[in-house]
């Protein structure tokens, strides 16, 4: 693999400590949400930081195969949920991507949610390991 750009971040503290990127800008506090039983509150949490890293990723990735493809998809939106729960003894991610692709008819958009799919890097990090369910809404 040819690199093209390394990111780097360290966390102090896990889930309930801070965590920020060796440029300085990223810096948050972290917390365990309420639903896993923290104090939840107005700090962030890593399934948030995955599912915007995620959104913003396959985002780009669409308007990639899009421009391919010479669809406009200016107005399109990408939403990332995150779930963490429990397989067994061990903890595990599931995620669902939902597109919203304003005036790209429904067989279009399909197939290039498919296609931002195979081109994501998010996609093929977690291709195999993961669940990822991939909706397209009716916007």
């Amino acid at each position: 693999m040819d690199v093209l750009y390394t990111a780097e971040a360290t966390a102090w503290g896990g889930r309930e400590g801070r965590v920020a990127s060796s440029d300085g800008v990223v810096d948050v506090q972290l917390a365990i949400p309420k639903a896993m039983g923290g104090p939840g509150g107005p700090l962030t949490n890593p399934e948030q930081l995955f599912a915007a890293g995620y959104a913003a990723c396959f985002h780009s990735a669409l308007k990639l195969v899009a421009a391919r493809d010479k669809i406009d998809v200016s107005e399109s939106a990408i939403t990332a949920r995150v779930g963490i729960g429990t397989d067994g003894p061990r903890f595990t991610l599931e995620v669902t991507l939902e597109a919203e692709l304003p005036g790209v008819d429904r067989e279009q958009a399909n197939e290039l949610v498919a296609k931002a799919h195979e081109v994501c890097p998010y996609s093929n990090a977690t291709r195999g390991n993961i669940e990822v369910n991939l909706v397209v809404i009716e916007s």
